[in-house]
């Protein structure tokens, strides 16, 4: 395969070229959708549902709050002008409203009698519409207007985002292309990585119908955290195959047959581990897992296609412009300590990961709201007012439908739910019952069932449990319950109850393709164990950040980004577990292994992620802190630490049932020696010897090789062979080239 991407090399990368322009309209044609946090199936969603289908007018998605300094509410000029600014609302965008001169509800007026609110309903794609009415929803004559509510607030949260999104990247740029440098040693090859993630990230944006908004992110963020390991290990591979002696051909062939493999595995495992997010009930967490796995397969398509061929144009000159010395070799510096006292180390590094993780026992999840804004923001700042100065939870009371089987058959009043309002007004931190709309082809009331309780708490998830249990009746043919408390309730239910079965089949895909792919039953075991630490350290650490208002908003984790960043994370994880196993399959150390590139890769996305770290909404922040931590953790203790600690302490049961020796399955050892292994001086790397005559010390094709200073050099096949992989001494393995015209030989020295 490695020799047909050479051959066509040009013309894989023109194809490359014109689907990317092909495909960029459609992968960037804002095709990205809202929503999809709730289980359709859960009762959250069915209120919600019914609330707009059979209450006109009562759904809040957007919440205008008046103000006179000097004229009260009760004032009929105060209700005209009100009333003329709604009236003016076009009707193809506004669906109904509600005001206090239309419900009487004196709740929906300030305790000083100065403030109150209408509530609108929007048609359609209620974005559009708000933003077709916003002006005109601000202009009141004589009153201070200010706009929030749910769909605002949405918009805000986006608006922000993108905001800092700009700037983020504006910061992280320059950072990034420092580091792609630095980290690939010249600027020919920092381009390696940049062509890898923009074709991974198109490619999969278009094979996906829509994607949501934290979709997108996890397809970006995840397209450059594989392509820099990818670009990383298929350049590493390429510069030791051409300091090897080889031609660009070889290189190309080597590189795909070794690296190569590696990307295939690694893309698979990612995929098909990731796409256990589609069990979860929430559209959303379907639309992120399809899109994890959409980009962890065009990657890898990427890197093994792609990356070849354009290493096969540029050969030698990916090192032009250089900017440090590069270099094959492994210093062992920190991990021989690993090697040797491995048990120390898979002891001590357990012991801080379970430290780590003790936090995540008392992290709540749920939803980012206004508080998530800056403190500026005007959907905040209208959520804050009326809490403050309006009935406690005004805009987020528990909604509760009751289906009734009414003592007239014709008709449903509230007399029918009397009994159930009764109930309901004795439970605690309950203040007050209202009557919030019929429904009479359906035969439900809907009532709104006013509280005291923080709706982020877990108090209000209690009382969310009560009121569903005392609202049944003898009368009643259905209750359900919903509103923001309810939601939040439902989808943390919804996630419990589906994440060990995630859990299950996320651990169960990973094993079983490192089992498949490196023919082992054992080695899968460490590698599910040390991902499970690594995931519950990081996010402990998450948790307790989030929870100490450090981010600038102190309360429960949102669902959406925790787990964007636990798909990232899980990704990134998963790829240099392969990394890993893969160099210590070729008989190279299992503590030193591919650690430039799983250290190169990680510090590029926590570049990124630290640029996230500067933004101005919380939910950001908690994006670029969460990526640093998650990928930091994973890194330096698990994948350098721990997982070779392990490995090297299970030795050659690493490989069980395969023979105790590690025999790569990409490129098999053709040559061992017969007899046991014995030191030969050897010139210094990289230095071409001839071949000679004499006793034999190693054979190469089956041919005698002496390394030595005599004359009488041995003729090669005119045909070079690939690198034999020759044990020469204890510890230490050589790859010995011959030189193209049969008269000499290069080296390359590989741990053991």
């Amino acid at each position: 395969m490695g020799r047909l991407v050479y051959r066509g090399r040009w013309t894989l990368l023109a194809l490359s070229l014109v689907a990317a322009l092909l495909v960029a309209p459609l992968a960037l044609s804002g095709r990205a959708v809202g929503g999809g946090f709730e289980d359709p199936r859960a009762d959250s969603a069915t209120a919600a549902r019914w609330s707009a289908e059979w209450y006109t007018g009562q759904s809040p998605d957007v919440v205008v709050l008046y103000r006179h300094p000097a004229v009260k509410v009760r004032d009929p000029r105060y209700k005209k002008a009100v009333h003329d600014s709604l009236r003016g609302l076009p009707a193809e965008y506004v669906r109904g409203m509600v005001t206090y001169w239309t419900t009487g509800s004196k709740a929906m007026v300030s305790r000083d009698g100065h403030s109150t609110y209408a509530i609108v309903t929007l048609k359609g794609a209620k974005r559009a519409s708000y933003a077709a009415v916003a002006a005109r929803l601000r202009t009141v004559k004589n009153l201070r207007v200010a706009v929030g509510g749910p769909v605002p607030v949405q918009a805000e949260l986006d608006g922000e985002a993108a905001a800092d999104l700009t700037r983020a990247a504006a910061v992280a740029a320059p950072v990034l292309l420092v580091l792609l440098v630095v980290v690939f040693g010249s600027l020919v090859a920092a381009l390696l990585p940049l062509v890898m993630g923009l074709l991974a990230v198109l490619g999969a944006l278009a094979l996906l119908p829509g994607v949501s908004v934290y979709s997108f992110y996890a397809v970006v963020l995840l397209g450059l955290g594989l392509a820099a390991g990818y670009s990383l290990l298929l350049l590493r591979a390429f510069r030791e195959e051409i300091q090897g002696g080889a031609s660009n051909e070889q290189a190309v062939a080597g590189t795909v047959a070794t690296a190569g493999r590696t990307v295939a595995v690694a893309g698979v495992s990612v995929a098909a581990s990731l796409l256990g997010l589609t069990l979860f009930p929430q559209p959303f967490l379907g639309s992120l897992g399809l899109a994890a796995a959409a980009v962890a397969l065009v990657s890898s398509a990427v890197a093994v296609l792609v990356a070849p061929a354009l290493l096969g144009v540029l050969g030698r000159r990916v090192d032009a412009l250089r900017v440090r010395p590069l270099s094959v070799r492994r210093d062992g510096g920190l991990w021989d300590g690993v090697a040797r006292r491995p048990v120390v180390y898979l002891v001590a590094v357990t012991v801080v990961l379970v430290a780590l993780a003790g936090p995540l026992l008392r992290v709540e999840f749920g939803s980012a709201d206004h508080r998530a804004l800056p403190a500026a923001s005007e959907g905040r700042r209208v959520a804050e007012t009326i809490d403050r100065d309006f009935a406690r939870n005004a805009l987020s009371p528990i909604d509760v439908h009751v289906v009734v089987e009414p003592l007239d058959a014709t008709a449903v009043t509230a007399l029918d739910v009397r009994p159930i309002v009764e109930r309901l007004e004795r439970l605690p931190h309950v203040t007050r019952v209202e009557l919030a709309g019929l429904s009479r082809p359906n035969r439900a009331v809907r009532l709104a069932v006013r509280h005291d309780l923080d709706p982020l708490s877990a108090q209000a998830g209690d009382l969310v449990a009560a009121i569903r249990s005392a609202a049944a009746g003898p009368d009643v043919r259905q209750v359900v319950v919903g509103g923001p408390v309810a939601a939040r309730l439902d989808l943390l239910a919804g996630l419990s109850g589906t994440l060990p079965w995630v859990a299950v089949v996320v651990c169960s895909s990973m094993a079983a393709v490192l089992s498949l792919a490196f023919g082992s039953l054992v080695l899968p075991v460490p590698a599910v164990v040390a991902s499970l630490l690594s995931v519950g350290a990081s996010f402990g650490v998450i948790g307790w950040v989030f929870r100490s208002g450090f981010l600038g908003f102190a309360g429960p984790l949102d669902v959406s980004v925790a787990l964007l960043i636990g798909v990232v994370a899980v990704g990134l994880s998963v790829v240099h577990q392969v990394f890993l196993v893969s160099e210590a399959r070729t008989g190279a150390s299992t503590v030193a292994g591919p650690r430039e590139v799983i250290i190169g890769a990680a510090l590029l996305v926590m570049a990124v992620g630290g640029a996230f770290a500067t933004a101005g909404i919380a939910v950001v922040r908690l994006l670029g802190v969460g990526l640093c931590v998650a990928v930091a953790v994973d890194t330096v203790l698990v994948r350098l630490l721990l997982v070779p600690a392990a490995m090297r302490l299970l030795g050659p049961a690493n490989w069980w049932p395969l023979h105790p020796r590690a025999v790569s399955p990409a490129e098999p050892p053709s040559v061992y020696e017969a007899e046991p292994p014995r030191e030969i001086a050897l010139p210094p790397q990289g230095e071409r010897r001839p071949l000679t005559a004499g006793r034999p010390a190693i054979t190469v094709k089956g041919r005698p090789a002496v390394f030595g200073a005599d004359t009488d050099p041995v003729p090669m096949p005119a045909e070079p062979p690939r690198p034999e992989w020759v044990k020469v001494a204890a510890g230490r393995t050589r790859a010995v080239r011959a030189d193209p015209g049969g008269a000499g030989w290069t080296w390359v020295e590989v741990d053991d």
